[in-house]
């Protein structure tokens, strides 16, 4: 984490700065392979948590980020404005990621569930029962392929529950408007904190955070 404060509509900017630092970064930085997209789970993925500019690494990613630290300058153009980046803390965490018998539970904040086929299917829907079971099983999805990105297959079964949704709002993607989440929701998975599900993981979207039991 870096103390350098950053707007949500500022991480892919901030994610090209990082990458105009490495002259020849790492696949896992931007997530292509020549001009082909990468189709894999981010590894590296560029974050605004508390308002500051942060950069949070899986597997690999945690050893490839080692080329940005040892780059000659964190001075970073972010938009129109230049950034002398600060970093603030690193932290290096061990997460055991399985399932459990009991349940954690999580927020999920700006969570593009849909693309353009299921977002159709979705919006057939009539009752809230049939949407919430419908985002449920896009969720048991999305936990599934965080899962393969770092090497792990479960042999048991990944529950997934909704306990509450916020009104459904639309935020830009790529250029494209899409239906974006903000909800708590239960599942018998431990996820790392600040870890991304969903489309856009690798600049801020559908970021996890671990809800306290006490």
């Amino acid at each position: 984490m870096f103390s350098n404060e950053l707007e949500f509509k500022e991480i892919h900017l901030f994610r090209g700065a990082v990458l105009s630092t490495l002259q020849e970064a790492n696949v896992l930085f931007h997530n292509h392979v020549g001009d082909n997209f990468r189709y894999s789970y981010p590894l590296i993925q560029y974050k605004r948590i508390h308002k500051k500019a942060t950069i949070v690494c899986l597997a690999e990613g945690t050893d490839a980020i080692g080329e940005f630290f040892s780059s000659q300058s964190f001075d970073l153009r972010i938009g129109e404005r230049y950034e002398r980046m600060i970093v603030e803390s690193v932290r290096a965490n061990q997460i055991v990621v399985q399932v459990w018998d009991s349940m954690f539970r999580y927020h999920l904040r700006r969570w593009l569930a849909l693309n353009e086929e299921n977002y159709a299917q979705y919006c057939q829907l009539e009752s809230i029962v049939e949407k919430m079971s419908f985002l449920e099983k896009m969720l048991t999805g999305n936990i599934l392929s965080f899962a393969k990105g770092i090497h792990l297959f479960f042999d048991k079964q990944v529950i997934c529950k909704i306990i509450s949704c916020e009104e459904p709002y639309m935020l830009k993607y790529k250029n494209v408007e899409m239906k974006a989440f903000d909800l708590e929701f239960k599942t018998n998975v431990s996820l790392p904190d600040f870890v991304g599900l969903g489309k856009g993981v690798s600049i801020g979207y559908g970021v996890v955070s671990k809800i306290s039991d006490e």
